[in-house]
């Protein structure tokens, strides 16, 4: 008899097939019609991302939750590489989610999740106002600001910190990658976003750091 953890990892990576198409069809929407990821590669990172959460969380609803979460944090991912931008009609509504789900977690206070998701977009939001009031230049845009802060929503306030240090971890990492094969220049900007994403998407299902 096959283990029902096992079942549900098959039948997750099943449900990517439909969900990495419709997730490059979304970017490509997005992203105002900009190339997205090669299909094998969205379909790799749906399949991988989806598994991954079907390891970690429980059968029933909180597992689609997170499938579903999971489908928009790769498909914003994907438009802030190629497009260097966060849309609201994805952050947006993955804050509301959130909200929404935070509602019926136990043991969950709704009100950790509403100051999480305001101190997610008031941290970055007021950092990015004070980069650009002292370089007279924009440095992080506010797309970033409402991804962290519907990390606040789904997550709360208190594992925020951890998913800003993870996401920091996985950009200089990717900045180290891109300046070993001379792809990386002074100056250039960078999607934060992406990293940005993949802490969210760590956090939730591992946890934070401390």
């Amino acid at each position: 008899m096959i283990p029902v953890k096992a079942a549900m990892v098959a039948l997750a990576v099943l449900a990517a097939l439909p969900a990495a198409p419709a997730a490059r069809r979304l970017t490509r929407q997005l992203a105002d019609g900009a190339e997205p990821p090669a299909a094998p590669i969205m379909l790799a990172a749906t399949s991988v991302a989806f598994g991954w959460a079907a390891l970690v969380v429980p059968a029933g609803w909180i597992l689609a939750a997170s499938l579903g979460l999971g489908f928009a944090l790769l498909t914003l991912a994907a438009i802030d590489v190629i497009a260097l931008r966060l849309p609201d009609a994805l952050t947006l509504p993955t804050a509301v989610a959130g909200l929404a789900v935070s509602a019926i977690l136990p043991g969950s206070p709704v009100l950790d999740h509403l100051l999480g998701a305001a101190i997610g977009y008031g941290a970055l939001a007021g950092l990015a106002f004070a980069y650009r009031r002292v370089r007279r230049r924009e440095g992080i845009g506010l797309g970033d600001a409402k991804l962290l802060g519907a990390a606040g929503a789904w997550l709360g306030w208190r594992p925020l910190p951890s998913v800003v240090l993870i996401a920091c971890a996985i950009a200089f990492a990717w900045i180290a990658v891109l300046g070993l094969f001379g792809r990386w220049r002074a100056g250039r900007r960078i999607a934060f976003g992406a990293p940005l994403a993949m802490g969210f998407w760590i956090v939730w299902l591992h946890g934070p750091l401390a």
